[in-house]
């Protein structure tokens, strides 16, 4: 779906991956409401949008909130007449712990903001999405909703689900007017751990050179593109894609690959 002209609602729009998503949007020509729990972050993307903040409108909101969030698109349209797409951004990682060793209130965070915002999201724009001439959802799994990273086992666990919940959606409203996107995002270079409240003692460790973050306005540039030709699946970064053919081609070798690259962490 082009970009320009529609209305789209970003998620976590107040830093990171989803503060460049909605500036960019915004250059190519869309309205968008963005949300984010944070709503100091939500001012600076603003000031950033700079001339386009006349399209932009920006909303405190737990995307955890089930209530709230089913009440938000009535908000959106609202101000903006109407709700085109949404791109589910908002996730967070956990600490580099173990599944022996995660305490169970950081479990269900996780969950609850990878899985269940995007969730919730979902069933909130759907029948809204599906009145317009054509709608769009996008969700953003990441490289390790489809293979395992150790010491992000919950992270990965909550992004596989949004994985296959966005495929089945796909299925679903396949002969519907909404398409629908899964993104997976490699190495990014965001704020995303600290935006996570994760201590990573010996990241120092990790061999850097191992792991080319992609510039966030690049990342963001690929999943707009790929957006815009309806792809089902949308690789983010040399990595991410690489590492999908690995996986699919000799899964324990991929496994033990990324196992060899992330043990620092968990040392």
């Amino acid at each position: 779906m082009k970009v320009e002209g529609k209305v789209w609602v970003v998620t976590g729009g107040g830093s990171g991956m989803g503060r460049e998503l909605v500036l960019l949007l915004l250059k190519r020509g869309a309205k968008v409401a963005t949300l984010d729990i944070n709503g100091d972050s939500l001012a600076e993307t603003a000031k950033l949008a700079g001339d386009h903040a006349q399209s932009l409108s920006t909303h405190v909101l737990d995307i955890t909130d089930r209530e709230k969030v089913h009440a938000f698109p009535e908000e959106v349209i609202k101000i903006h007449g109407a709700v085109d797409a949404i791109i589910n951004n908002a996730g967070i990682i956990q600490p580099f712990i173990k599944v022996n060793e995660l305490e169970y209130d950081v479990i269900e965070r996780i969950i609850n903001i990878n899985f269940y915002g995007t969730l919730f999201m979902v069933k909130a724009f759907l029948p809204h999405l599906l009145k317009r001439e054509e709608g769009y959802i996008a969700n953003i799994s990441s490289m390790g909703g489809f293979l395992p990273v150790p010491g992000q086992t919950f992270y990965g666990a909550s992004k596989a689900g949004v994985k296959l919940l966005t495929e089945g959606l796909h299925s679903e409203l396949m002969e519907t007017n909404v398409r629908v996107s899964c993104i997976f995002p490699g190495a990014i270079d965001t704020n995303i751990t600290a935006n996570s409240g994760v201590e990573t003692p010996g990241h120092e460790k990790a061999d850097a050179s191992k792991f080319k973050a992609l510039p966030a306005p690049e990342a963001a540039r690929i999943m707009l593109d790929g957006i815009e030709k309806n792809k089902y699946h949308i690789f983010v970064g040399k990595d991410s894609s690489f590492m999908n053919k690995l996986w699919r081609l000799a899964p324990e070798r991929a496994a033990k690959l990324i196992y060899s690259k992330m043990k620092a962490l968990l040392n």
